[in-house]
């Protein structure tokens, strides 16, 4: 159960994140534009990068197409390995990008970010969860709050949406297309960019 010292503990930290997320999101930013014009991308870091960003982006939008927010408890597609695909999914693309880029400046805000931001953020859904799911204490024994399991959860009898299968419509509704328009834009970025920064300095001096 969820005490009110877990409960002032969760909130303190929200509202730490919601402060400084937006300042290490401009730091992350600031921190990858230098990085990118200091020196080019390596080609064999970019290909390997995809080994990550790829099956993120295929995490993510799996998830959208099964996850009905507030409305339902998924517990199936990847809800049956991991409580949190959305978050993991994240986490490798995050991860690739990094491994585009071999900056661990960028690896060190990112890894910070991830923490005091997804950290209070998984709590508080976790506490709306319990609240409102009474099975969601039986399902977090079963399934892995982010590392997934090997083998899917078995299906709770009549719960969790069982027989749910993955819904275009939901990826849609859910607009999980931004994340592959926006890793698309960075590998853009890490082709076109720095010659584009190079070329803006040497016109500069």
């Amino acid at each position: 159960m969820t005490g009110p010292d877990q409960r002032d503990w969760i909130a303190k930290w929200q509202k730490i994140a919601r402060r400084i997320r937006v300042p290490l999101g401009f730091l992350a930013a600031a921190l990858y534009l230098f990085d990118l014009w200091r020196r080019a991308p390596h080609p064999a870091a970019v290909e390997w990068s995809l080994a990550l960003v790829l099956p993120g982006l295929w995490l993510r939008g799996y998830a959208a197409g099964y996850v009905k927010k507030n409305r339902e408890l998924t517990q199936t597609g990847p809800y049956a390995y991991t409580r949190n695909p959305l978050y993991l999914g994240s986490m490798l693309l995050a991860a690739g990008f990094v491994v585009a880029l071999l900056s661990w400046p960028v690896a060190l805000v990112l890894a910070i970010g991830f923490v005091v931001i997804y950290v209070p953020v998984i709590a508080s859904e976790e506490r709306f969860l319990r609240s409102t799911f009474p099975d969601f204490d039986e399902y977090s024994r079963r399934v892995p709050r982010l590392i997934p399991r090997i083998i899917p959860q078995p299906r709770l009898k009549g719960k969790g949406g069982e027989g749910a299968a993955f819904s275009f419509g939901l990826y849609l509704r859910h607009r999980e297309y931004n994340a592959a328009i926006g890793a698309a834009l960075l590998y853009l970025s890490l082709i076109f960019l720095r010659p584009a920064l190079a070329a803006l300095a040497h016109g500069l001096r």
